[in-house]
């Protein structure tokens, strides 16, 4: 039985990623200082070890790597607007943190470091599809922590032949076990206000558009990520399909039952207007390929969201 490091498996797409790895029979030890974590979230899972710990604590970090095949890096300080209000922080987590990581895995003899990046490298965006060679400049310190992440995953697996790295590009990623978060995705806010009869906000005029995924494919891409033999790389993670946001009202409306008005505010800064990926790189090189869908997927995460957001 292999053994898996996640960092940040207490959270949202970790504690997903977590119950892939269990129901394929890895040998899992989480850490996570259950900032944004959740105990709650790894219950289902009695065999698998919590290190209660911070992602910057070198003598931890190095702890929790003891005996690790792969390491899937996931723990991070999330989202533009936190990281344009607490941009030292976020430097910290996601810079200091992946090289604590990335030392740790080096000297542990670990064989892989799948890391969890961001669309949010990008910035605004020149042209679409996005791939991977689109330009990357950022216009959020979140975005500059999560590029200086993947640059150093990218680096060490230059200069240890031994360590590959795969950095996976999320874009607006959604499902179970995604709680309220002022600064977070755009679903759970939208969830947890219709679950109280309050207005969703709309910043802007409602047309932007976003590439959703479902964390279920997320977690797949993980696995595959860590099983691809020989690879390391950038991939994007999406589903390949644009949704505006006005759309997306719609369809929480149908998923959920409930209807609330909707209010219009002025648009926010940092945040990229159109987004949508183009998976073909992952697709060929992971064999990673979308399986859930939008209808789907938010029915499920509503009925979730109905008991744990209520």
């Amino acid at each position: 039985m292999s053994k898996a490091l996640v960092t940040g498996g207490a959270g949202f797409i970790g504690s997903n990623v977590v119950k892939l790895l269990v129901g394929e029979g890895f040998d899992v030890v989480v850490l996570d200082n259950l900032f944004s974590g959740y105990r709650k979230n790894l219950e289902p899972f009695p065999r698998v070890g919590l290190i209660e710990a911070d992602v910057r604590d070198e003598r931890e970090v190095a702890r929790a790597a003891e005996g690790a095949e792969v390491v899937f890096h996931l723990a991070a300080s999330v989202g533009n607007v936190r990281s344009i209000e607490n941009p030292v922080d976020d430097s910290e987590v996601n810079v200091l943190g992946t090289i604590r990581v990335l030392e740790a895995a080096r000297r542990a003899g670990v064989r892989k470091v799948v890391c969890s990046s961001s669309a949010a490298i990008f910035g605004e965006l020149r042209r679409l599809p996005i791939d991977e060679e689109h330009p990357a400049e950022p216009d959020s310190p979140y975005g500059v922590s999560k590029l200086a992440a993947e640059k150093l995953c990218l680096a060490y697996s230059r200069l240890y032949d031994e360590l590959e790295a795969v950095c996976l590009r999320y874009f607006n990623v959604y499902g179970v076990n995604q709680r309220y978060d002022a600064y977070g995705n755009v679903i759970p806010i939208f969830a947890h206000r219709m679950l109280r009869g309050e207005p969703l906000t709309v910043y802007g005029d409602g047309e932007q558009t976003r590439d959703f995924v479902n964390v279920k494919d997320v977690a797949r891409a993980n696995l595959l990520a860590a099983r691809a033999q020989g690879v390391s790389g950038a991939f994007n993670v999406a589903s390949g399909v644009s949704t505006t946001v006005n759309r997306l009202t719609g369809m929480l409306r149908a998923a959920s039952g409930l209807d609330v008005e909707v209010v219009y505010a002025p648009p926010r800064k940092g945040e990229v207007r159109d987004s949508r990926a183009d998976i073909s790189a992952a697709r060929a090189a992971l064999g990673y390929e979308p399986t859930v869908g939008m209808d789907e997927g938010l029915a499920e995460y509503m009925d979730w969201a109905k008991t744990e957001l209520a």
